[in-house]
């Protein structure tokens, strides 16, 4: 039986919903430069049908045909804040959380008066 991934098939809605806000702004940014669906699919090396999927928000669509997009709009930059270290909270808590207390270090005492 095969290995089947139900991210693609049923994502979660939130999912489905940052990748159809994500497929809608690639397409406005693409019609705001005047470009054609055949001029990124050229750029990225993919057919007319995978950019209209990614502008779709289409899930079975790979991180890299979106990246792809991203790049071939002049928008990667955009995408550097995704999963940023430094701007996860939560992680930092958790991460704060389990590091162990340590009484600080004892110093010799200075007997130079």
């Amino acid at each position: 039986m095969p290995n089947r991934s139900t991210i693609n098939q049923t994502p979660p809605a939130e999912v489905e919903q940052a990748l159809r806000r994500l497929g809608r702004n690639l397409r406005t940014a693409r019609l705001r430069r005047r470009l054609r669906v055949q001029d990124v699919a050229d750029r990225l090396g993919v057919s007319r049908l995978t950019v209209a999927g990614l502008e779709r928000g289409k899930p079975g669509a790979s991180a890299a045909a979106y990246f792809g997009a991203l790049w071939s709009l002049g928008l990667l930059g955009e995408a550097d804040d995704l999963a940023n270290p430094d701007r996860d909270e939560e992680g930092k808590i958790l991460e704060s959380a389990r590091r162990p207390v340590q009484a600080p270090r004892r110093r010799q005492l200075d007997n130079d008066f």
